[in-house]
């Protein structure tokens, strides 16, 4: 019994000097340096932190061989968090169940996420924390063959951000898979989106930093059965994504989403909306919460029949107009006045246009006109021609990353 107890306490003693030397290498790194996590399971008590550095690389023996537990953190809102840095790598490990964000990083020039994890052991819960990779307000974003589940906001997020690649990476089990928000050339592509709430999201939010988000692609994804059941905590925005959501563009502008398979999303395979569909109010005189210059092409479609979510009053609508058979591409019929000319056209170079996708059904709920009262969308004569939008637009730019290493 004795020797048993010497053990842990010796155990407990090897634990704690790993966190203490772990933060004491990203205090003291230098330029060039790259810090090396060793292969095991390592339980971390309080948040990990970087800042002010530069040209560092953190990393492990693989992600399922490098693991950082905060399933018992006391301390810090975060796992690991990495601020006012430049070029920085990280690659080869896990962080899970942290109590708040797994790994946030901010205010950061080149910041790459390889073959890194971030989950929440216990599945999808309302206490996980809110994202997974988390880069905000930073430049030259890449993510890469990355894994991340159980979310209760998004699994992989990049908010307020400029020049971003996300590709070749899996998030399931998140409320939202993948989140674009609020950023400026972002390409997202060859990844692997299934299980969630809501597959990929594109917004722009209100009273935020950085505003008017736009040059996104989405591109060559696999989005299929984002079926789940909202789990975001109340009051969370993305609380309002309906469950069965492939892809949702909401409030900004020049996304063009083109050669993905868009597989059994059972309330919306793509959804193209104003910020007016949350139904709540802000007072940001500089938000812009219109959709334009939205281009849809070249995408497959498959939606096995099945009923849409019966937990939002969209599903209930499309329930009651469409039962089983729901349209693949929605749009709310909201375009931004300050496009519409004085002979009520939106120039081309503005429109939503939708074009050579495959078993893709369109509707229009044409928001401003039909939902005047509670009960007028159930008795509305919703617009299904799809010639409304078939029209084409410039392709978007690639990204280019700037990034030194």
């Amino acid at each position: 019994m004795r020797s048993i107890l010497m053990l842990c306490v010796l155990s407990s003693l090897v634990l704690a000097e790993f966190e203490s030397d772990l933060q004491l290498k990203l205090i003291l790194a230098e330029p060039g340096d790259t810090i090396q996590l060793d292969s095991g399971l390592f339980p971390i008590l309080g948040t990990l932190s970087m800042e002010g550095k530069q040209d560092i690389v953190i990393k492990g023996t693989g992600m399922n061989g490098s693991i950082l537990d905060f399933s018992t953190q006391v301390e810090g809102a975060q796992g690991l968090s990495i601020t006012n840095c430049k070029n920085i790598t990280l690659e080869d490990f896990s962080v899970q169940d942290a109590k708040g964000d797994a790994i946030k990083c901010q205010y950061t020039d080149g910041i790459t996420f390889r073959r890194v994890k971030a989950q929440w052991l216990g599945g999808p819960r309302s206490i996980n924390g809110a994202y997974g990779l988390y880069p905000v307000q930073c430049e030259n974003v890449l993510v890469e063959h990355c894994v991340a589940i159980a979310a209760s906001d998004a699994g992989i997020y990049v908010g307020q951000s400029k020049n971003i690649i996300v590709r070749f990476s899996e998030a399931f089990d998140n409320v939202a898979g993948i989140e674009i928000e609020n950023s400026t050339l972002a390409d997202v592509y060859g990844n692997n989106v299934h299980g969630n709430t809501g597959g990929i999201l594109v917004f722009d939010l209100p009273d935020l930093v950085v505003k008017e988000g736009h040059q996104v692609r989405i591109f060559d994804n696999i989005i299929k059965d984002n079926n789940l059941d909202n789990f975001a905590p109340e009051g969370n925005i993305v609380g309002k994504v309906p469950s069965g959501t492939g892809i949702m563009i909401m409030a900004t502008e020049m996304v063009e989403v083109f050669e993905n398979t868009i597989i059994d999303n059972k309330t919306a395979g793509t959804a193209i909306v104003s910020y007016f569909i949350t139904e709540e109010e802000t007072k940001d005189s500089q938000y812009n919460p219109y959709t334009s210059s939205i281009y849809i092409h070249d995408n497959i479609y498959r939606r096995n029949s099945q009923i849409p979510t019966l937990d939002h009053d969209i599903g209930l609508l499309l329930f009651f107009h469409f039962f089983r058979d729901i349209p693949d591409i929605i749009y709310d019929g909201m375009p931004d006045p300050s496009h519409i000319s004085n002979n009520g056209l939106i120039p081309n170079a503005r429109r939503l246009c939708i074009a050579d996708n495959v078993d893709a059904n369109y509707l229009n709920l044409e928001l401003s006109k039909n939902f005047n009262s509670w009960y007028s969308p159930f008795f509305a004569d919703f617009n299904t021609d799809a010639n409304e939008c078939n029209c084409t637009l410039e392709p978007l730019p690639e990204v280019i990353l700037k990034i030194d290493h």
